[in-house]
């Protein structure tokens, strides 16, 4: 099984060289869920710019993205962002850490820019938890993160869990197919003894769950599924779970298609080395006509066969 990394690679290893050089540098690159990055040095090179631009961002500073985000970044979070991005990050090599731990620790908290932005619905829905906890009853509020085209994230919090539900939709038939057994694998899988205290997981097909079944937007069509999952207080009981859960379930929806396309590529490698050994066999079945020479009265030579 292959895990997705929760942190940018290119930010990460661009950062980290223009920290060992100071140098020029305007790299722009697009994420998994087609979040744009751009990476300047406008002014100076030993200042450089990091801009987002995502989709949810109107949502997101709605839950509490600013306040997430000025928490990790403190000074760094500029007050106005870079024109067509959602937000911006300004960081002078001069004033990085002294020690190689806390640089490192520094240049990959700047990796986690996207996660941290996305970070602050869940953070929100963790602490609404908490409120609830003591009530018994009730339910929090039902927030809707639109973070791809067609496709969105739902969060509720109640007073005993967390409920997260992952709209996906499948444009291609095989897609389809292999997203419904991988989703069947899940909901399987913690019937294992060894996971039992992992979330539960919910699949349906075309029908929404009841929890986000009255709102107006959401698709009826058979190539769209949604997954639920449901976070007890275990999963999110002290920072550090939180932190982690938090980076994983971001990354579910690239987790899943990733693993169908890499499914479908060994798939084909499969399909094609089983036709070369066809093809070996039906080489190996062709029969060989004997061929032969003979001389006529003449001397010449006939080949017969």
């Amino acid at each position: 099984m292959i895990l997705l990394e929760p942190h940018n690679v290119i930010i990460q290893t661009t950062l980290s060289e223009k920290i060992t050089k100071p140098a020029s540098v305007d790299v722009q690159f697009v994420d998994y869920d087609g979040v744009r990055f751009h990476l300047s040095t406008p002014e100076r090179k030993s200042v450089l710019l990091l801009s987002m631009h995502i989709r949810c961002w109107d949502e997101l500073v709605q839950y509490g993205a600013i306040d997430v985000l000025r928490r990790e970044y403190g000074a760094l979070l500029q007050p106005q962002p870079e024109p067509e991005y959602s937000v911006s990050l300004e960081i002078d090599l001069e004033q990085l850490p002294a020690s190689p731990e806390d640089r490192d620790a520094f240049v990959m908290s700047i990796a986690l820019f996207k996660r941290n932005a996305l970070a602050a619905p869940f953070e929100h829905a963790f602490a609404s938890q908490k409120g609830l906890e003591s009530a018994a009853t009730g339910s929090g509020e039902l927030m809707q993160i639109h973070y791809r085209d067609e496709e969105a994230i739902y969060i509720q919090a109640s007073h005993d869990r967390v409920t997260v539900i992952f709209s996906t939709v499948f444009r291609d038939e095989t897609d389809r197919i292999y997203g419904k057994v991988f989703l069947q694998e899940f909901v399987d899988a913690r019937r294992q003894p060894s996971i039992q205290n992992a979330p539960q997981v919910l699949y349906s097909n075309r029908d929404p769950p009841l929890e986000i079944r009255h709102l107006p937007d959401l698709r009826n069509t058979e190539d769209t599924g949604y997954v639920t999952f449901v976070l007890f207080p275990r999963h999110f009981g002290n920072a550090t779970v939180a932190s982690g859960t938090i980076s994983h379930i971001q990354l579910f929806r690239d987790y899943l298609h990733y693993h169908i396309k890499c499914s479908k590529a060994y798939m084909h490698s499969r399909m094609r080395h089983r036709v070369a050994e066809f093809q070996k066999v039906l080489n190996r079945a062709k029969t060989e006509v004997a061929t032969g020479e003979k001389k006529t009265v003449s001397g010449r030579t006939l080949v017969t066969r």
